[in-house]
């Protein structure tokens, strides 16, 4: 069994900056890809980034792109978020996800974490 455990988020200005974390409790396999998501209130998930373990290869949605880094520390089975340069409409409650598809598809993952508030100030 696979439990994602997040923390960090909480609330800045626009343009600010802020961490998340994910740490990865279980297996962690050769094939095994980490996503990130957010949801807005009266939205739908949408991806946000995602890494594969292995090689480290990353793929950012178009809204993220240049501000967002999605990184890993394999020492302590834990994927990181790191955004910069916040914009109000970062907000949202962001969640880790694992799976094993290199997909931007949020059903494709197996496993969720409790998902964490970022809050972006005007």
């Amino acid at each position: 069994q696979v439990q994602l455990v997040e923390s960090g988020g909480g609330l800045t200005q626009a343009g600010g900056s802020l961490r998340l974390s994910c740490t990865l409790n279980g297996w962690i396999y050769t094939r095994q890809v980490m996503g990130w998501f957010r949801q807005a209130p009266g939205k739908e998930r949408e991806f946000v980034a995602v890494l594969k373990w292995s090689n480290r290869n990353t793929m950012y949605s178009d809204a993220v792109k240049d501000r967002f880094t999605i990184f890993r520390d394999n020492t302590n089975y834990t994927v990181y978020l790191q955004m910069d340069s916040l914009k109000p409409e970062d907000t949202a409650v962001y969640y880790c996800a694992a799976g094993t598809d290199w997909t931007r598809r949020s059903s494709l993952y197996d496993y969720w974490g409790q998902g964490i508030q970022v809050t972006v100030s005007s």
